[in-house]
């Protein structure tokens, strides 16, 4: 058989690219083909998405991978983050412009919403872990502020679908980036009509659901004639990233819940895959998640603020006119003391904040840490709080599921940070294997090639990663240490 390419588009909160996997001999290659820049535009004191220059990107991308493979490519994919939406009008017109998750305007808005459905109640609905960007709130927030937008609206789609819907003009939402919303019934697996209603959301926005592997349909045909490609297939793959960096963890213990994964990049996203939502009184008081997976099973999780305080402190450093390479930074960290700081990386005030030296500053003055005094201090007390804080989760999966965790994989691009590797075995005492680094474009074009009928179950596709990645064990060492440290944040933070 002549090689497959299937490409995805993987956008994240930072940049977002074209890349094409080249399926052959039970192993995948991956080739970026285009990248660009992505994150928040401020409009007139809010933060929102630039659909339509990520569009013209995403038409680039296609176009120089059209001139590069031609005929051999079989589908296209987009994958997203999670909670982010649009809405569009009956004629097809884009209603506002979305918005960033990390935009204030959910500020207080639980509070507001619980008021009306009890928290307890949402969550028994939904299994999802509170978070006050949930695309519930965010269309809350809408509908206090501007009533007639939503009134508007004629579809509701998530950041990948209104990108599926450019390429084919399919109106539908996938399952897995769905579940992020706190709007879909986490055991009927459908949106949470009861729900929506008593939040005066109206039910008839919110399209049909389908699963990783649909096939949407062919590319537009002005689509096609602007990229040079023909009319290849636009398949959904897990749309949410982190959906599909779970379908490319390397494990071979599929099915089976004594495995860990954390897909670190900007958020750190850590669980394990189950084959039905816990919704237990428990699962309520960790405030975890459950968020789908492929072949209809669950994510359950908990979303932690991840190596998005790295990447703030370095655009602190650089405001300051200190210019770091992450390799610098890392290096900094290991040089500095050990357990000098401690903080909860979980506290709000690192959620958007305006400065995070600052916001690091203001958290270890609170709770009575020493404040970092030097770059390299300020890295070492995010990433061992980080991986203080994965032990605390991984031990809360572990009552809830009843399993052993026995090993943790760690992917996407957060693997290539050996430091934090090596923290998180010293701090979890399990072994760590990192990689692949491109687990999201990995699950992404391989669901692709299953629908193609290329690839057999998601066994099969765990054989493709492992055959196609360079996986590094870190074992754990120090682990007397690290147990004291912990003792020290559990006691400090009292994390919840």
């Amino acid at each position: 058989m002549s090689e497959r390419i299937y490409l995805a588009v993987d956008l994240g909160a930072e940049s977002g690219r074209v890349i094409a996997g080249r399926l052959a001999e039970g192993r995948i290659e991956l080739e970026e083909v285009h990248r660009f820049p992505n994150g928040p535009v401020e409009v007139a004191g809010t933060q929102r998405w630039d659909v339509l220059r990520l569009w013209s990107e995403i038409l680039e991308g296609l176009s120089k991978a059209a001139t590069q493979f031609g005929e051999q490519i079989v589908s296209v994919g987009v994958d997203t983050w999670g909670v982010d939406y649009v809405l569009l009008s009956a004629k097809d017109e884009i209603l506002g412009q979305p918005y960033h998750y990390r935009d204030g305007r959910t500020q207080g808005v639980m509070e507001q919403a619980f008021a009306r459905v009890p928290r307890e109640e949402v969550f028994a609905n939904t299994g999802l872990q509170f978070m006050p960007f949930n695309t519930l709130f965010q269309l809350v927030s809408t509908q206090l502020s501007d009533p007639n937008l939503l009134a508007a609206a004629d579809r509701f789609l998530m950041m990948p679908d209104f990108f599926h819907w450019l390429l084919c003009g399919s109106r539908v939402v996938e399952f897995t980036n769905a579940t992020t919303t706190q709007m879909l019934h986490a055991t009927d697996r459908r949106w949470a009509v009861d729900l929506l209603r008593q939040f005066d959301l109206s039910p008839h926005i919110f399209p049909d659901i389908v699963q990783p592997g649909t096939k949407l349909g062919a590319l537009r045909p002005e689509v096609a004639a602007k990229t040079g490609l023909p009319r290849i297939d636009v398949v959904t793959p897990a749309t949410h990233d982190t959906g599909s960096a779970v379908v490319a963890v390397p494990t071979q213990q599929t099915g089976k819940a004594n495995w860990a994964y954390i897909s670190s990049g900007t958020w750190s996203l850590i669980g394990v895959e189950v084959q039905d939502a816990i919704l237990t009184p428990e699962a309520l008081a960790q405030n975890v998640t459950n968020e789908g997976g492929i072949d209809g099973t669950y994510r359950l999780l908990k979303n932690v603020m991840g190596l998005w305080l790295i990447q703030e402190c370095r655009r602190s450093f650089e405001r300051q006119g200190r210019t770091y390479e992450y390799g610098d930074l890392t290096a900094l960290a290991d040089d500095a003391e050990p357990f000098r700081s401690l903080i909860n990386p979980d506290d709000e005030r690192f959620l958007s904040p305006a400065d995070m030296v600052e916001a690091i500053r203001s958290s270890c003055e609170s709770i009575d840490q020493p404040i970092p005094e030097t770059d390299g201090q300020f890295i070492r007390c995010a990433l061992e709080s980080l991986a203080l804080r994965y032990r605390q989760i991984l031990e809360g999966i572990e009552s809830l599921t009843g399993e052993t965790i026995e090993v943790i994989h760690v992917v996407g691009g957060g693997s290539r940070n050996d430091l934090l590797n090596q923290f998180t075995a010293n701090a979890c005492n399990r072994p760590v294997i990192a990689g692949p680094t491109e687990a999201t474009a990995l699950g992404n074009v391989l669901v692709q090639a299953r629908a193609a009928g290329d690839i057999g179950d998601l066994s099969a596709i765990r054989d493709v990663v492992r055959a196609s990645s360079d996986l590094v064990t870190f074992e754990p060492t120090d682990v007397e240490t690290w147990n004291n440290a912990y003792e020290r944040i559990d006691s400090l933070m009292k994390i919840k």
